[in-house]
């Protein structure tokens, strides 16, 4: 086993911040003042997958935006928190409520607002273009940056250490 399949081998839960690691961090001002952002298809891929596997995936947001939560929600995702003022407060709900412990969390952020809550997790892991203070506390610095497949590639690695990317569910979206 390699030091990156060890680093990946435990995790069961996925919680990620949105802007800036779901997407590259641009907000599109509609007409009509509606805030649109642009996401990867093959981040979504691997979130329904990961769903679909039984993994927990959530998202703690402090963004408020009302295209968020529908697309998650096709996405088969369930715990969608937005307009989170204090992600640690949110994320020490989430854990006690699921019973998790640190080594089976993994925490992508992407800035300042996910630094604390990062550190509360077993793997806290970055997009390759997020803020320094944040890739220096990331035990996973990501190849890809927000919104580019970042997400994909993380869960692609845990699947892949755990035996379960490339298995008969991973065929059907």
């Amino acid at each position: 086993m390699t030091d990156t399949e060890r680093l990946f081998a435990d995790i069961t839960t996925f919680i990620f911040d949105y802007d800036g690691v779901m997407t590259d961090g641009t907000v599109y001002i509609s007409p009509e003042g509606l805030d649109l952002r642009t996401s990867n298809v093959k981040d979504g891929y691997a979130l329904q997958l990961a769903v679909k596997l039984g993994y927990n995936v959530a998202v703690i947001s402090g963004a408020l935006c009302n295209t968020i939560t529908p697309r998650l929600k096709r996405l088969g995702l369930s715990d969608i928190f937005v307009g989170v003022p204090n992600k640690v407060v949110k994320l020490e709900e989430y854990m006690d409520k699921k019973a998790l412990r640190p080594e089976q969390v993994l925490f992508m952020g992407d800035d300042i607002p996910d630094y604390r809550a990062m550190q509360m997790a077993g793997l806290p892991a970055a997009p390759a273009d997020a803020a320094p203070e944040i890739k220096s506390i990331s035990r996973y610095v990501c190849r890809q940056g927000g919104g580019r497949g970042c997400v994909r590639e993380v869960i692609e690695l845990a699947l892949k250490a755990q035996g379960r990317w490339f298995t008969e569910e991973a065929h059907t979206w």
